[in-house]
């Protein structure tokens, strides 16, 4: 559902700002526990947290009658690549690489949608997008160097980076599949019964690949306040908070004002990665972020 993008008042501001700063918190806090619990088992319970808080806003949408089963191909796909995928390609991620490197990566997201969406969905694509994604991918190369260039001529590259890449790649896809709308109105336009819609398929999704991972590889799971604590965190903050806020100020704002908010992710990593984790961020970060941004500036200018 669209609505006519207005100024950007005081309240607007908040609400797009609050989830790039809940998206960073996620990332760190998925550093910070990532000794206490493994990557695929912290993305399945995150998801089982939001599935119980969302229960009571969207339960209509899992009863026989829902119009969710009749497009039930499409919400599959949608809950793999949004919530089954893309969250535990960044849970991997934060085993062996940053807060800041993470969340600089997936700032490259235009760049892997101009890309997907030329070779997937006959997207066109103009000589200023396509600078503006030359810009941008300067600045993940950047990130994924260290600011020594000689590591990509060696492809000494830290696994977790190599990880954020692939789960960038899937959210592009999820976004391509998410603008094409064949859903009724009634699911699409109640941002809970939607997302519960992908829910319901994203828990099967991130359960089999936990499960998988408990059988394949030495999964470990400390139960503890501060694994509590954080799981809690990550199942309210960023999986449920900051979609409603992000569907609210993007409707009230616009999606292009909006989507430069998203900007605002990797600084407040940097932040939060400096006072939680002792991880001061670096000169190539500030570089790389700029590049990213005007990449993204120069690919949306018309």
């Amino acid at each position: 559902m669209q609505t006519q993008p207005q100024r950007l008042a005081p309240l607007t501001v908040f609400l797009l700002v609050v989830p790039p700063l809940l998206w960073a918190g996620n990332a760190v806090v998925g550093r910070l526990v990532r000794e206490l619990v493994s990557p695929l088992t912290l993305n399945f319970v995150r998801w089982v947290i939001a599935f119980v808080l969302l229960l009571p806003l969207a339960a209509q949408v899992l009863r026989r009658d829902s119009p969710l089963w009749a497009h039930w191909k499409r919400y599959a796909v949608l809950g793999l690549l949004g919530i089954g995928l893309y969250n535990a390609f960044q849970y991997l991620a934060l085993q062996t690489s940053t807060p800041i490197n993470v969340t600089l990566v997936g700032s490259s997201l235009p760049l892997w949608m101009l890309a997907v969406g030329a070779l997937f969905f006959r997207a066109r694509i103009s000589g200023r997008e396509i600078g503006g994604a030359l810009l941008s991918m300067a600045g993940v190369l950047l990130v994924l160097s260290r600011g020594e260039w000689q590591q990509l001529l060696g492809l000494r590259l830290v696994p977790g980076d190599l990880y954020m890449i692939l789960g960038t790649i899937s959210w592009a896809f999820y976004s391509w599949l998410l603008a094409r709308t064949h859903e009724p109105a009634a699911v699409r336009k109640d941002w809970a019964a939607f997302l519960m819609a992908q829910l319901v398929f994203g828990l099967a999704w991130s359960g089999a690949l936990a499960a998988g991972e408990w059988t394949l590889t030495p999964a470990h799971f400390e139960l503890g306040w501060p694994l509590v604590a954080a799981m809690l965190f990550i199942g309210i903050g960023p999986a449920v908070v900051a979609y409603r806020c992000w569907g609210t100020g993007v409707q009230r704002a616009g999606p292009q004002a909006a989507s430069i908010f998203m900007n605002l992710t990797p600084l407040f990593a940097a932040v939060l990665s400096a006072a939680f984790l002792r991880e001061p961020p670096h000169w190539y970060h500030g570089a790389a972020f700029l590049l990213i941004v005007g990449g993204i500036v120069v690919a949306s200018r018309r």
